[in-house]
């Protein structure tokens, strides 16, 4: 039975992705910072008949990065899928001039640092799967090639300058682990669950969250995953 952790899964789409894992047989590791909002996901997941469990984590915080990888070694001894969904917006109605420093780097330190901690902390699990996969929920947004395009319909949101910035630097990030990791079983990419409606973006969305859900888990177990792409919710993939 393969075994996934997901973070931020205690809602939106990471709860929905947790949901459609679980139907499909993975045991789902519901990571959340919140111990009740966590531990209520895990339960209704439970009673839907899924193997889903609460494992504590907060991906800017060292000690439960720590702990929830020593609980995944000792009750699984490996891990199979780890998606890095956690992610905040701190943009607003606010335009890049007038977002403060200090909510740039809370941004950073959920949207890219955590990515890092937690995939660091991961890998030696990761390593002893036969074919182990980290999957990082990325966005349009934080492609150049969207950033550049005056024409595109969605021009309205390229000012978001700690959502956009800190998801091309997790582009960057899914890259440059996928070169280390490039002659391993482990692949690693970014995948997107299109424009969806959650609390991030105040449920201006386009996409229910449980269709975001359905996409990241569609692509995140894909029999022949690539590494070094960022996979699109609508097939293919998209520029960097």
């Amino acid at each position: 039975m393969n075994i996934a952790l997901i973070t931020g899964a205690n809602k939106g789409i990471g709860y929905a992705t947790a949901r459609v894992l679980g139907k499909d047989g993975y045991v789902v590791l519901i990571g959340a910072r919140d111990h009740e909002r966590g531990t209520r996901a895990a339960a209704e997941l439970a009673a839907e008949g899924l193997d889903a469990r609460f494992v504590h984590l907060d991906v800017t915080d060292p000690d439960t990065v720590e702990s929830a990888a020593a609980y995944v070694d000792r009750e699984h001894g490996r891990l199979d899928l780890l998606i890095n969904n956690a992610a905040v917006s701190r943009d607003q109605e606010r335009t890049p001039s007038r977002l403060p420093v200090a909510a740039l780097r809370e941004v950073y330190e959920t949207n890219v640092i955590g990515v890092v901690a937690v995939t660091n902390a991961m890998l030696p699990l990761l390593r002893r799967s036969e074919a182990g996969r980290v999957v990082n929920v990325s966005s349009g947004l934080g492609t150049f090639a969207f950033l550049a395009d005056e024409k595109s319909a969605w021009r309205p949101y390229a000012t978001l300058l700690g959502y956009n910035s800190s998801k091309a630097a997790l582009n960057a990030v899914t890259l440059i682990y996928a070169e280390e990791l490039r002659d391993t079983p482990i692949k690693v990419y970014a995948v997107s669950p299109g424009f969806c409606a959650t609390d991030l973006n105040g449920h201006r969305g386009v996409l229910s969250a449980d269709e975001g859900g359905e996409h990241v888990a569609r692509q995140a177990t894909l029999p022949d995953a690539p590494t070094g792409v960022f996979l699109s919710e609508e097939g293919g993939t998209y520029p960097w």
